[in-house]
């Protein structure tokens, strides 16, 4: 009767041994079908993720400083502009020097 309804444990051999021994099990196929080990990442993608981050941050940051100094000068578009321009040949120097790095 006891298999009959749902939520009762069957007894003789449902008790916590058996379920400790059921979670471990299913702890080490979890662990192996993942593969859980720590990868080493590659150079080339962490390159590529700094070039990224130069080609957003540099003429970002020109940009912002130049509105912010437009803004208190009373120079209209004229410092956002150079300063962006200014923003991106900093990031295309940074590119050149992040190419030129020997990868670890």
């Amino acid at each position: 009767m006891a298999q009959e309804e749902p939520g009762r444990i069957p007894e003789g051999g449902g008790g916590p041994a058996s379920l400790e021994e059921r979670l471990r099990a299913a702890r080490d196929a979890e662990t192996a079908r993942t593969n859980t080990t720590a990868r080493k990442p590659r150079t080339g993608y962490n390159q590529g993720a700094r070039i990224l981050t130069e080609l957003i941050a540099g003429p970002a940051g020109g940009g912002i400083v130049g509105w912010l100094l437009d803004r208190w000068l009373g120079t209209s578009p004229w410092l956002l502009l150079v300063m962006l321009f200014l923003g991106f040949g900093v990031a295309v120097r940074n590119i050149y020097r992040i190419s030129n790095e020997r990868p670890e």
